[in-house]
């Protein structure tokens, strides 16, 4: 037997079904799905930093179990002191079962760790079916140690979902058990 992540098993098991009955599907080909999850951290208050900018790519490395890599700045511009080609945030792109695991270890392990959590918020939605969930600390996930971690960086997480609309990518996630606000 193969290994599955339980969302990717959930997903195969019940959510399918559901989303074919609500919308009425023809063709099981036809019902949306979660493409790819994107993690980005902005350490442009690290800029001159390398000690901290080295710690924000091993910690979003053990948070997501694979590399990350820079982005780098497009131009100069004088008014923030920041020169082309300067690193000024940090992205991973998670597919396939990391893209699952990591989203098994947010929804039932970092979320509740929130600070007075009432639930994300429903009206991030881009209108073609991606949602952006904005965490203003990285100190939620359990594999960040707090030894090392001087500034708390938040980091934007972007869900691309294969769906047309919102509704549908709204319903999906909350298949999978995002918790969004009553």
């Amino acid at each position: 037997m193969t290994y599955c992540p339980r969302p990717k098993f959930l997903y195969k098991t019940k959510i399918i079904n559901e989303l074919i009955k609500k919308f009425n599907y023809k063709c099981v080909m036809q019902v949306p799905k979660l493409t790819k999850i994107v993690l980005n951290q902005g350490i442009n208050i690290s800029v001159f930093d390398k000690k901290t900018r080295a710690n924000a790519l091993n910690n979003i490395k053990a948070i997501t179990g694979q590399n990350a890599i820079y982005c780098l700045s497009k131009r100069d511009e004088s008014g923030f002191k920041l020169r082309k080609g300067t690193p000024i945030s940090i992205k991973v792109t998670l597919r396939r079962n990391i893209m699952y695991e990591f989203l098994d270890r947010l929804i039932n392990i970092a979320l509740p760790r929130v600070r007075d959590f009432k639930g994300v918020n429903k009206k991030s939605f881009d209108g073609k079916g991606n949602y952006n969930l904005g965490i203003f600390e990285q100190m939620i996930f359990p594999e960040i140690s707090f030894n090392y971690i001087k500034t708390n960086i938040g980091m934007n997480i972007t869900f691309v979902t294969s769906s047309k609309n919102d509704k549908e990518a709204k319903y999906l996630l909350h298949l999978f058990g995002l918790p969004f606000k009553k």
